[in-house]
């Protein structure tokens, strides 16, 4: 499609150097920025996992000081 776009004259030389540069088209570049811009806005946020802490009431089924009895809790699985 074809439009006319007015563009500052330092923005328009910079263009077509980095687009001669480049060696694609001025159009090309103009259209692989555009697409950049389009597609950095349209970023999702983040993803953000919630974790949930829960508070036991029970003292704890093994003695952490006892590396033999982890051992067995843990093959136990």
């Amino acid at each position: 499609m074809k439009t006319t776009l007015n563009l500052n004259d330092e923005v328009l030389r910079r263009s077509k150097d980095c687009a001669a540069r480049t060696g694609v088209t001025l159009t090309r570049f103009v259209d692989d920025a555009l697409r950049a811009k389009i597609a950095a806005s349209q970023q999702r946020p983040a993803f953000r996992l919630a974790l949930r802490t829960v508070r036991g009431t029970r003292p704890p089924n093994v003695d952490i000081t006892d590396r033999d009895a982890l051992y067995d809790v843990i093959d136990r699985g």
